[in-house]
C-alpha cells in the first residue's frame, strides 16, 4: 500500500544573480513516500503552473546520481538528510508527515546564483581546464594491460575518479573550499603513470585557479567527506598537498 505525506516547503526564490532573494512557503499534500525529491519538486512546479505562478528553477539532468547537477541544500545539508546519495536519489520517505523542508541553493562565492536554486558551477570546469591534458603516445593503440599498475593504486585512482563534481564539498565547508574536488581530480591522475608527466604543472595550475575563482581554504573539519555523495576520502587532500609541495621543490 502506497504511503503519502503532507509537507510544507520553504524554498529560496531569487529572480536573478543581482536580485534580492527570499524564502517562499508552499504546501504539498498526498506526496508519495516512494517519489524522489526532484519528483516532488516537479509536482510543486506543476501546481504552481496551474495556479499561474512562476515555477521554481532547479538543476537536474540524469536523475541517476551520475551528473552531479542536482545541487540542493536541504534542511541544512547538501543533498539532504540521507548519506552517500545525490538529491535525485533522495526519497520522500526520509521525511515525516507534516514536516517543514527548507530548500536552498549552494552558498559559495565560487558558485554565484543564477536563479532560484540554480548556481553557476562553471568554476569547476575552469579548474579542470587548468589541469590540462596528459601526454599520450599517438602511435599504435597499446593493450589495456600494457602498463603494469598495482591494484591498490588502480583502486584508489578509480575511487578518486568517482567524483561527479556536484559541489557538495564546497557547500558543506565553512570556508567554501574546493579542496576535496580538486584533490580528487589530481589524485585520479597522480596515482597512475600516465599522469606523472604533467603532475607538477597540474597541481600548481589547479590550485592557483581554485584560489583565483574565490574558493576558501580547507578547514580540516572533514565536513566535505561526510557530505560527499560518492564518499571521496580526505586522504586525497593530503595527496594534493604532497603533489603541490613536490611541484614547488622541483621549481
Amino acid at each position: 500500500m502506497e504511503t503519502t505525506i503532507n509537507i510544507k516547503l520553504k524554498v529560496w526564490r531569487q529572480a536573478g544573480p543581482k536580485a534580492k532573494g527570499r524564502f517562499e512557503t508552499y504546501e504539498l499534500n498526498n506526496i508519495s513516500t516512494d517519489s524522489s525529491f526532484l519528483e516532488m519538486l516537479d509536482i510543486l512546479n506543476e501546481q504552481l503552473i496551474n495556479e499561474g505562478k512562476e515555477p521554481v528553477a532547479f538543476d537536474h539532468d540524469c536523475r541517476e546520481g551520475i551528473c552531479g547537477m542536482c545541487s540542493l541544500y536541504i534542511n541544512g545539508r547538501p543533498h539532504g538528510p540521507d548519506d552517500d546519495v545525490t538529491t535525485c536519489q533522495l526519497h520522500m520517505r526520509k521525511f515525516k508527515d507534516g514536516e517543514t523542508i527548507t530548500v536552498e541553493p549552494w552558498r559559495s562565492a565560487g558558485f554565484p546564483i543564477i536563479k532560484d536554486l540554480i548556481v553557476d558551477r562553471t568554476a569547476f570546469d575552469k579548474i579542470i581546464a587548468a589541469g590540462g591534458y596528459i601526454s599520450v603516445s599517438t602511435g599504435g593503440v597499446p593493450d589495456a594491460n600494457a602498463i603494469p599498475i598495482p591494484k591498490e593504486d588502480a583502486d584508489e585512482a578509480m575511487d578518486a575518479a568517482s567524483c561527479i563534481g556536484c559541489g557538495a564539498c564546497v557547500a558543506a565547508c565553512k570556508n567554501g573550499s574546493a579542496m576535496l574536488f580538486v584533490s580528487a581530480k589530481v589524485s585520479q591522475l597522480a596515482l597512475l603513470p600516465q599522469g606523472r608527466v604533467e603532475a607538477a604543472r597540474r597541481a600548481k595550475n589547479m590550485v592557483a585557479k581554485m584560489d583565483e575563482l574565490g574558493f576558501g581554504n580547507c578547514t580540516n573539519t572533514g565536513a566535505c567527506e561526510v557530505e560527499c555523495p560518492k564518499g571521496i576520502s580526505l586522504a586525497n587532500i593530503a595527496r594534493l598537498n604532497r603533489e603541490f609541495l613536490k611541484a614547488g621543490i622541483q621549481d
